[in-house]
């Protein structure tokens, strides 16, 4: 393996040193730095060094582009700076305090939602076997089955104890200790709800919303303990006190003691804090603010519908629909079911309605393959494609979509459907609205009612109002304009002739996996690369086997001509161009010997990614099977 001991020095002196470094971290081709004072960076000696291709400054962080091998010089630079992974997960202290919530929301509970959904989805479909008396609920099967379906959020605490200190930044088995604490026998054994039949030692707040009978004491001090077992906020609270209290230890405790000691103080101070006022505090809260969202929407639950069912997709695109998760997976724990989220169920019927019906309108050939998959992706709940690749960039479909959803929403909201088990979506969130204690599925029924009228009315507003854009003409100083919007999709054109191949199928992992960015490939038929858009030879090989270019829109693009051969040392390769190079598309670049290359033992697939995809919403494969050098042959969406 390749020392990038060197370059990662380099960076961190040139950026400022490892003191100017609040936090770094990378994406599939640059480190993102977040410097203390940007103006200490040497931006011209960082350009100029070889091994990274570009510096960009961006959205308040200072970006080291480097290419394919950017996970390694991360971690040599995490090593040299003495920096870690965990010290990427601490706020970003230049955020707002909303802003901050919803990073703390997505980043502890996000990573849970893939196994919720599944778990959730396994309990819908028990109860469906229940009630079809397809099984019978004291069968080994489905006691089985039901405790896969139950234990992950029986044992939320532990999964969120677990993401939380992560997140804060402390160690993470300490958290997931606590979050198992939570759910112990004994302490499940302690709550209220099970002692109903015990006279209480005494009882605190009488009279008053707070009111709690005390039946244990720790070291003397009345304990009001609640139930805690499927729980979310008190969790995340002690975490976020209890990684601080960690870090604390960790820096006072000599280091021969700390393996031990920081833990166990750690421990014997948050946990009894947690249950003494942490957690009793923290769950009165999120009562009243679950009283007072229930208060509202029992004031008008189609008003309600309306607004969560229309504005669920705008709040996604921006991040702030985990400003809503929480209260409905406090409303399922806290009474075993949810209204309050429900409607936003109807936006996604409503966004692949309105795809299905540009798929029968349009004449576009390229929007037809775009919409098909992206119909058939949201059908299970997956709507990203078609928000991203076809609605919103065309703007009044996703306006639709959203009144469509709105209506549905209204609906489902009049109805007061119910969720009772978290996380299906698509087709297979209706299993959520089966009652898992009943069997009973009118809630099912008046969720459908939402969904059909939902997407009834987006496919027909769409189908009456959609129109294929114009064709593209060309505009003042060479802007292309469409429908007078100046925000064009970029097109990549094939550099080579060939057949095409879909990128996963590449031989090579770091191509298939798209760790280097999506893209295509193409097994050329002859051995010449022409450039695939007008931009500038950003890197170029010495060996001639492979080359960066930046497109005139700002897209990374890497060509690599076969697999693995740079061990051919440049034989067989001719380079016609140079480093830094201004290059029109169609130019000529390489020359290379197709035959003797296979003949030497190395195969000639040649991947095209795009190395910044993440800049984009999307990357689009625009042919398959044979392309000529010159035609369309990538559409990256922006």
């Amino acid at each position: 393996m390749k020392d990038y001991s060197e370059l990662a020095k380099f960076i961190i002196e040139n950026v400022g040193g490892k003191d100017n470094i609040s936090t770094v971290s990378h994406c599939i081709t640059r480190l993102r730095f977040k410097l203390k004072d940007e103006s200490k960076a040497n931006t011209d000696a960082l350009s100029n060094k070889e091994g990274i291709v570009k510096v960009m400054q961006s959205g308040g962080q200072y970006q080291v582009v480097i290419g394919n091998e950017v996970a390694d010089v991360y971690k040599e630079v995490n090593k040299i700076g003495g920096f870690s992974d965990d010290d990427q997960g601490q706020d970003d202290n230049s955020k707002g305090p909303f802003a901050k919530l919803i990073d703390i929301i997505s980043g502890v509970i996000a990573p849970t939602l893939g196994v919720l959904a599944a778990t959730g989805l396994l309990k819908g479909l028990l109860t469906l076997a229940l009630f079809f008396e397809l099984l019978s609920d004291k069968s080994g099967t489905y006691l089985i089955l039901y405790s896969i379906a139950d234990s992950v959020f029986y044992f939320l605490p532990a999964f969120l104890g677990y993401l939380s200190f992560k997140k804060f930044g402390g160690n993470p088995l300490i958290g997931l200790t606590i979050g198992l604490i939570f759910c112990y026998p004994n302490i499940v054994g302690m709550d209220p709800s099970n002692l109903a039949e015990s006279s209480p030692l005494l009882t605190l707040f009488k009279g008053t919303f707070f009111e709690s009978n005390v039946y244990h004491r720790f070291l003397g001090i009345p304990v009001i303990m609640m139930g805690y077992t499927s729980s979310v906020v008190p969790i995340i609270v002690t975490s976020y006190f209890g990684a601080k209290l960690e870090n604390f230890f960790q820096k006072t405790i000599p280091a021969v003691l700390k393996m031990f000691l920081v833990p166990l103080l750690t421990l014997i101070i948050i946990v009894p804090l947690a249950f003494l006022l942490i957690g009793p505090i923290t769950t009165w809260l999120a009562q009243l603010i679950g009283a007072a969202i229930g208060f509202v929407y029992n004031l008008s639950p189609v008003i309600a519908g309306i607004l969560i069912g229309g504005l669920w997709q705008v709040l996604v695109i921006f991040g702030l629909h985990w400003s809503i998760v929480p209260i409905a997976l406090y409303n399922l724990t806290a009474q075993g079911f949810d209204q309050f989220m429900s409607p936003y169920f109807a936006g996604t019927f409503a966004q692949i309605a309105v795809v299905l019906a540009i798929v029968l309108k349009t004449k576009d050939k390229k929007l037809k393959q775009l919409g098909v998959p992206a119909f058939v992706t949201g059908i299970f709940g997956i709507t990203e494609p078609a928000i991203y690749g076809i609605t919103l960039p065309k703007k009044k479909p996703f306006i639709i979509s959203c009144i469509g959803a709105a209506v549905g929403g209204g609906i489902i909201g009049f109805f007061r459907v119910t969720s009772y088990t978290f996380g299906a979506i698509g087709i297979f969130g209706f299993t959520t609205y089966i009652n898992t204690n009943t069997g009973d599925m009118i809630s099912v029924l008046h969720a459908a009612i939402g969904v059909v009228v939902a997407m009834v009315v987006s496919f027909v507003l769409t189908f009456i109002t959609y129109k294929d854009d114009e064709e593209e003409i060309e505009g003042k100083d060479g802007v292309i304009k469409k429908d007078n919007n100046l925000v064009e999709d970029i097109k990549l054109y094939s550099p080579l002739n060939g057949e095409v191949i879909a990128i996963e199928n590449v031989a090579d992992e770091a191509f298939s996996s798209k760790a280097l960015g999506n893209g295509v490939a193409v097994i050329p038929t002859e051995g010449k690369l022409y450039a695939p858009c007008d931009g500038t030879i950003a890197t170029l090989f010495p060996t001639g086997h492979a080359l960066g270019i930046l497109s005139d829109d700002g897209a990374e693009v890497l060509i690599h001509i076969g697999m693995d051969t740079v061990q051919l040392e440049g034989k067989y390769f001719t380079i016609r161009t140079k480093n830094e190079k201004y290059v029109k598309k169609g130019e000529l670049l390489i020359e290379f010997d197709i035959e003797k290359i296979k003949e030497a033992g190395f195969d000639i697939t040649t991947p095209i990614v795009v190395t910044n995809s993440a800049d984009y919403l999307d990357v689009v494969q625009m042919k398959d099977r044979y392309v000529e050098h010159g035609e369309e042959i990538i559409k990256i969406i922006r």
